[in-house]
């Protein structure tokens, strides 16, 4: 009889051991889902404001601005434009090779 009390006290301390382990294991996993769903609210938020951020930024009004200023860009007048004339007469070797 004593042997078989040996014998379940063991298997009680060990299946103690195990119980105290998983509840560790749990904790430090939850602990963890609970850092990656913050970090993942704060990534989301500020993916948002960048979002928004991107839109100011790339309103038709400050794009013509940009291109003024920065670029020297000025908007296209008969003045500044060439026309190129095209014949329809190609020459003999493009033809035959299928460019127009």
């Amino acid at each position: 009889m004593t042997r078989l009390n040996l014998i379940l006290l063991v298997a009680l301390l060990v299946s103690s051991v195990y119980l105290v382990r998983v509840s560790y294991d749990e904790r430090r996993l939850y602990a963890a889902l609970d850092r990656a769903r913050t970090e993942q609210r704060q990534l989301e938020t500020e993916y948002g404001s960048l979002q928004a951020e991107q839109q100011a930024q790339a309103t038709p009004t400050r794009i013509d601005k940009t291109a003024r200023d920065k670029l020297h860009m000025v908007p296209a007048t008969s003045a500044v434009m060439k026309q190129v004339v095209v014949s329809a007469a190609t020459p003999s070797g493009t033809a035959s090779q299928g460019q127009p």
